[in-house]
């Protein structure tokens, strides 16, 4: 497993994780809400997420069954991770996040059809 560092925009969020999947699988998903966000991530074991700095300073967002937790950052807004509906050992994190990596090098990215699961 590889751990990661990653954090908001603003630097006031900052998680690291063992991630169990290489960068290069790195998805998005369709379902209602991550089609509107267009953030790619990597899964990582949610037992392996630890918030380094900022727990105080991350806002949660779900809805319906409220199984599914969208993490940000309520001071600039940048989504760093979820725990996962149909997974909820694991945890997505935003690639865009992650220190020393550029997205657009991971292009393309596979989708996951969260729409329909």
């Amino acid at each position: 497993m590889t751990r990661v560092q990653a954090s908001c925009h603003c630097g006031a969020v900052v998680i690291e994780a063992d991630l169990s999947m290489p960068l290069s699988k790195a998805r998005r998903c369709n379902c209602s809400f991550c089609k509107r966000r267009q953030a790619a991530n990597v899964s990582a074991p949610w037992a392996s997420l630890n918030v380094l700095k900022g727990q105080d300073n991350l806002g949660l967002y779900t809805w319906g069954s409220h199984a599914a937790q969208h993490y940000f950052c309520k001071t600039c807004g940048i989504y760093t991770h979820h725990k996962r509906k149909f997974m909820p050992d694991e945890v997505g994190i935003n690639v865009g996040c992650i220190e020393g990596v550029d997205p657009s090098t991971l292009e393309p990215f596979e989708w996951t059809d969260g729409a329909n699961s």
